[in-house]
């Protein structure tokens, strides 16, 4: 997909601009377990204080890493054991598009705040 650019006056194609890749750009979004601050919001509002999410947070992560894989692909047994509170509504927690629409504030990454 072609991202910004001017259409040529001749032509009328567009030059100049990016051209993205947007399924690799969602594939190497969901790397790097980038939705561990969701897991720890989704604990605090489940009650748990901030300082006992991060921790238990960490832990999550260690397992995924130890698994080679994203926090979204453990197993909710998995993710159960390292607190009760976490539910099957966990996996939308999860989820890229969970984590970037979870930020709809002015400047968040939910799509609303950032279409042009």
């Amino acid at each position: 997909e072609m991202i910004g650019g001017q259409p040529n006056a001749q032509t009328g194609a567009k030059e100049g601009g990016i051209s993205v890749n947007a399924a690799a750009m969602e594939a190497a979004a969901q790397k790097g377990y980038a939705t561990a601050t969701d897991l720890a919001d989704y604990l605090v509002k489940k009650g748990l204080p901030f300082r006992d999410a991060h921790e238990t947070v960490a832990h999550a992560v260690k397992a995924a890493q130890e698994h080679a894989c994203d926090l979204s692909e453990l197993p909710l047994k998995v993710l159960q054991g390292f607190h009760a509170s976490i539910d099957k509504d966990v996996f939308d927690v999860l989820s890229l598009r969970g984590s970037l629409n979870a930020r709809d504030t002015l400047g968040g990454t939910a799509p609303a705040q950032v279409r042009a």
